[in-house]
């Protein structure tokens, strides 16, 4: 049910009475083209501060009753100073979105005003958290906006484009939306969450309910509500649904996921482990994409930067083989690879399945820095399967010869012993321990303790390129 005004809108996401509004009696100061008359409440934007779930957070909601919410130079000047009361106490700018663009009375202004919150957000960027509800438009520069913050939730019937789907050449918006919901969701990988209004409010607060407000927050105590040693039964018996047991290992059963609908093959999102909230990356018993890849980088990327431990499910097949995935396949490989191998959070990875080819070296291998690899008795650690292996070591035989099926099989078995076992890869140190499957949540929550005073010292350099 669509909310009826801004301040409504911030209602519903705050606790009761917790808002205070800054900069009410604020308004435009153009006075150019039939603007000397126009009424400008609080320049089309509401701003202030207030509590999720008791949780500080700063808050900009557009009013697009006052000329359609455009963004003017007042209208950022409100965003910006948000922005900067947040970086000096360290909480998080959640952006309630409804907006006509650009305010064209203002012209350069205008542009100004929109190079100002970029601004503030990339200063921002890996201090604190930024979340973007979008209700209505997203258009033009205003995606930009949004694609500066960390995380996107967006109602069902809401616009989010930088040119729209009739500006887009060869296309029509009755042809493809390309500023739909669900297109944005699951082709663009830009929104994470989507719903009607109310649902898109509650999934952000309960975000920010699982996310540290700055990057110092200490998580590294928390209320412990779940049987530490609890078995996890189901979970070994699962495929293509990483987000289950994801969600049976985590504390009574929370994971918030994220970008459910974008790159299947790759499921991200938050879990309790002990009472502190863990960032989860997990193969979904599939070949790795580059989508994925760029899904799974990104979210490892934000948990590095807020201090939130990494918990890895490995369950990898390969490359995928597509051409749209090998147009860009070696460098999303890369960025996911750097994404792990840099980040200096605890890292913890469980081999539950197949981890074949450099694929499985890229998700959280011990080669890369994995603190802990722990895996289950049935997974796969090697380049290929047996049989595979076996037809490109002895293709000179086979290919002579078509009565060899039988040693064919008898040397894949004993390649698949040899070289391909859990056992095989924790006699070399690539493993720690192989556990039972229903013995995971233990496991990996022991690891998380041991690991939480980890600390790291790496090369002195501005930043890396990757």
């Amino acid at each position: 049910m669509a909310q009826e005004s801004a301040k409504a809108r911030i209602s519903a996401l705050l606790d009761e009475n917790s808002f205070v509004e800054i900069g009410s009696m604020i308004t435009a100061r153009n006075t150019d083209f039939n603007m000397a008359d126009a009424e400008t409440p609080g320049d089309g934007v509401v701003t202030g501060y207030g509590v999720v779930d008791g949780h500080l957070v700063y808050v900009y909601s557009q009013d697009k009753t006052v000329l359609g919410g455009s963004i003017g130079e007042m209208h950022a000047k409100k965003i910006v100073k948000i922005y900067e009361m947040a970086m000096k106490v360290g909480a998080p700018v959640i952006g309630l979105i409804d907006c006509a663009g650009m305010r064209l009375q203002e012209t350069t202004d205008a542009l100004n005003a929109f190079g100002e919150i970029y601004a503030a957000q990339a200063k921002a960027s890996g201090v604190i958290p930024q979340l973007t509800g979008i209700f209505g438009t997203c258009g033009g520069g205003l995606a930009v906006v949004n694609g500066l913050t960390d995380f996107t939730f967006m109602a069902n019937d809401a616009k989010l484009f930088v040119n729209s789907p009739n500006a887009v050449d060869g296309n029509i918006e009755s042809k493809l939306d390309t500023s739909s919901a669900e297109y944005q969701a699951e082709e663009t990988g830009m929104v994470d969450y989507v719903g009607t209004e109310a649902e898109v409010l509650a999934a952000m607060r309960q975000l920010v309910t699982m996310i540290p407000a700055n990057n110092e927050e200490d998580l590294s105590e928390g209320d412990v509500t779940d049987d530490l040693n609890r078995a996890s039964a189901s979970v070994e018996t699962l495929e293509n649904n990483a987000a289950y047991v994801l969600s049976q290992l985590s504390d009574n059963g929370v994971f918030v996921e994220m970008k459910k609908a974008f790159a299947k093959d790759m499921v991200v999102g938050f879990v309790r482990l002990a009472g502190r909230t863990v960032g989860a990356v997990a193969n979904n018993h599939s070949k790795l994409s580059a989508m994925g890849c760029i899904k799974a980088a990104d979210f490892v990327k934000f948990c590095d930067a807020f201090n939130i431990p990494v918990l890895s499910l490995t369950d990898v097949e390969g490359f995928a083989t597509t051409l749209d995935d090998e147009k860009r396949m070696a460098k999303t490989v890369s960025k996911l690879t750097y994404a792990f191998a840099s980040a200096t959070v605890p890292k913890v990875n469980v081999v539950v399945g197949n981890a074949l080819s450099s694929a499985y070296v890229a998700m959280n291998s011990k080669a890369i820095g994995a603190d802990m690899v722990f895996a289950w008795p049935t997974a796969k650690i090697g380049i290929m399967e047996g049989k595979e292996a076996v037809r490109i070591m002895y293709a000179t035989e086979i290919a002579a010869a078509d009565d060899k099926i039988a040693e064919i099989d008898k040397l894949a078995a004993e390649y698949d012993a040899m070289k391909l076992s859990a056992s095989s890869a924790a006699k070399r140190g690539y493993v720690d321990t192989i556990i039972e499957a229903v013995d995971t949540r233990k496991y990996v929550i022991g690891a998380f303790e041991m690991l939480y005073t980890k600390s790291v010292e790496l090369p002195v350099k501005k930043h890396g390129t990757i």
